[in-house]
């Protein structure tokens, strides 16, 4: 499906900054991206869409089911391409770095909570924050590294 008729599925209009956000998304480095990091890339690409463009992009994006948010240490939202799967986060207290794993272990036993009190799960969003001990970290601040915003960095 091209980004256009993915766009139109939703009940949007595919406009130029829908069709670029979209874009980005789909071809950054980065899986897990807030505004300001759309927006950056944006300026990169000389792209003529303003911040508050992007929040609304993102925001109808989001409804649309097309995006999905977290918000993690920093309280930003933070979203990434809704792939259909279910999947929990990893985050890095050091660099801000973020993995995806999905362990069906830990599935099971959050119905199984959730079922002993008396509820029936119906969704949820598990994020773990820890500090990387990879002594090879590719995302770790090394001494001459000038230290960077992490609400800025996934």
């Amino acid at each position: 499906m091209s980004n256009i008729e993915e766009i139109k599925s939703t009940g949007l209009k595919a406009t130029l900054p829908r069709l670029k956000i979209l874009e980005v998304f789909q071809t950054a480095k980065l899986r897990h991206m807030t505004a300001e990091d759309i927006y950056r890339i944006l300026l990169e690409e000389r792209s003529d869409i303003g911040l508050a463009t992007v929040y609304r992009v993102l925001m109808q994006f989001e409804q649309a089911g097309l995006l999905t948010r977290s918000n993690f240490e920093s309280g930003k939202a933070v979203y990434e391409l809704n792939e259909g799967q279910h999947h929990d986060h990893l985050v890095c207290l050091d660099c801000g770095h973020v993995e995806e794993f999905f362990d069906p272990e830990i599935e099971k036993r959050q119905q199984a909570i959730a079922k002993s009190r008396g509820f029936i799960l119906q969704e949820h969003a598990l994020s773990l924050y820890a500090n990387c001990s990879k002594t090879d970290c590719p995302h770790r601040i090394t001494g001459n590294t000038p230290p960077r915003d992490l609400t800025l960095r996934r």
